[in-house]
């Protein structure tokens, strides 16, 4: 109760426990829905194409997508019995695992998938109730270098955004880069030369700017708008399960990637938003969350969720860390699942105008991770670590053709996250390279 009573007396949006009015919470609370919400659901959309399932089953999954979302950032806010951080984390669709649930579907349907996403999910909580003692091998000079190559691996998805989004027909148009480039100019300047909520709100408002100018250029349609119904209930079981081992080994690899990019994400977090380091408390609840939402979003018939790293970057960038912000932007999407039109109207935004902001947001994160190892100084011992981990695991990321003789899913897993490598390469070498206090002793015969 005097938790509650403290919450009411503080309206900071800047105070992890902050309850500020509805005036400013809303628009701080849309903006992290606006950076998401495509990327959000493009997954399911990919996979539900490429499996070519029916136009209902698909409209289904997309609301269902949405649900889960809201659902499970609200318990990572403001917690369910051992889940949730507690922490301003916003949950959506990992795209990571899009690939393997196609590679898996074509050998053991979509319910392979399901089956073997309940597993990892659940697999991912047990890791969950024993962060404190793998903690260890994640100091700050680990946590920051996987956050610094989180983002510099999410920087070309914001140019392509920014460009008009990966295979659009106009990519690279002057009129996606002109959107791009006036978004990122209102963000700029409203973050910098405003205060109070126009400062903190600087990427609703230049995402507004842009679909508004976009509009007036023809480049939105309202026919998806028009057409989508009023009211709609997203239905669980749409498919059952299976189990395979050969479906379960490579998802279960994949959790255990979500594991570390949710981990990052919540530094990045902290140290963005709040300049201190993940508590073991939240890094646990944060773990078990990521898990059992995922086990959760398979009776949904849905893919695996985690961390969105775009919102981490929107924290590290305004400094807004009220869990009650987050918690508006996730009953937006709740709202959302169920008002099929809310949610049409959420994809109008074009690619460009998201872009605009994107470029800004993902390279936060990079510096969120430079923070982090600028703890101790970046010489000797940690200018090695940093060097051969993001050396590699960046330039795999670059250069995907070096593992092409690797099998299919690690190939899926090194590819597409690059920044693994990177956390394991610091993780391993943080363990073998001697610290300043000790000393090796090297014979040669």
């Amino acid at each position: 109760m005097e938790e509650i009573l403290n919450m009411q007396r503080n309206k900071s949006p800047y105070d992890l426990n902050g309850v500020p009015d509805l005036n400013t919470a809303i628009p701080l609370g849309l903006q992290h829905i606006m950076a998401m919400f495509m990327g959000n659901i493009t997954p399911i959309i990919i996979v539900a194409g490429i499996l070519g399932f029916a136009q209902d089953i698909k409209i289904n999954l997309i609301q269902a997508t949405i649900l889960v979302a809201g659902l499970n950032t609200l318990v990572q806010v403001y917690t369910l019995g051992p889940m949730g951080a507690k922490l301003p984390v916003v949950v959506g669709t990992n795209f990571s695992f899009a690939p393997v649930a196609i590679s898996v579907a074509s050998k053991f349907g979509y319910e392979g998938v399901l089956g073997a996403a309940l597993i990892g999910g659940i697999f991912e909580a047990f890791l969950g109730f024993h962060m404190k003692r793998i903690r260890k091998f994640f100091p700050p000079i680990v946590t920051g270098t996987v956050i610094l190559a989180i983002g510099l691996y999410l920087l070309p998805v914001g140019i392509n955004s920014f460009a008009g989004g990966y295979g659009a027909p106009d990519f690279a148009s002057k009129e996606n880069l002109i959107l791009g480039t006036i978004v990122l100019a209102v963000v700029i300047f409203f973050k910098e030369f405003t205060k109070g909520v126009t400062s903190s709100g600087a990427i609703f408002i230049g995402t507004i700017v842009g679909t508004v100018i976009a509009f007036l250029m023809g480049k939105i349609d309202i026919t998806p708008l028009l057409q989508a119904d009023i009211v709609s209930v997203p239905r669980p079981f749409s498919f059952g399960y299976s189990f395979h081992i050969e479906a379960i080994i490579p998802m279960v690899m994949m959790f255990v990637v979500s594991a570390i990019e949710t981990m990052g994400d919540m530094s990045g977090i902290t140290m963005g938003g709040a300049k201190r380091e993940l508590k073991d408390s939240e890094l646990k609840g944060g773990i078990i969350c990521d898990g059992i939402g995922s086990a959760f979003a398979t009776i949904f018939s849905v893919l695996p969720t985690t961390s969105f790293s775009q919102n981490t970057g929107i924290i590290a960038m305004t400094g807004v860390m009220s869990r009650f912000v987050v918690g508006i932007g996730a009953m937006f999407l709740v709202v959302s699942a169920f008002i099929p039109k809310v949610a049409a109207a959420f994809t109008l935004v074009p690619q460009s105008v998201i872009g605009g902001s994107l470029v800004m947001i993902f390279s936060m994160i990079s510096i969120s991770g430079i923070n982090l190892i600028n703890q101790e100084p970046l010489e000797g011992r940690n200018a090695v670590i940093l060097a051969v981990s993001l050396g590699l695991g960046y330039g795999i990321g670059l250069v995907p053709g070096v593992i092409e003789a690797f099998p299919e899913s690690i190939r899926y897993i090194f590819t597409d996250s690059g920044f693994v490598v990177a956390g394991t390469l610091a993780v391993v070498m943080n363990l073998i390279l001697p610290k300043k206090n000790e000393k090796v002793e090297v014979s040669v015969a």
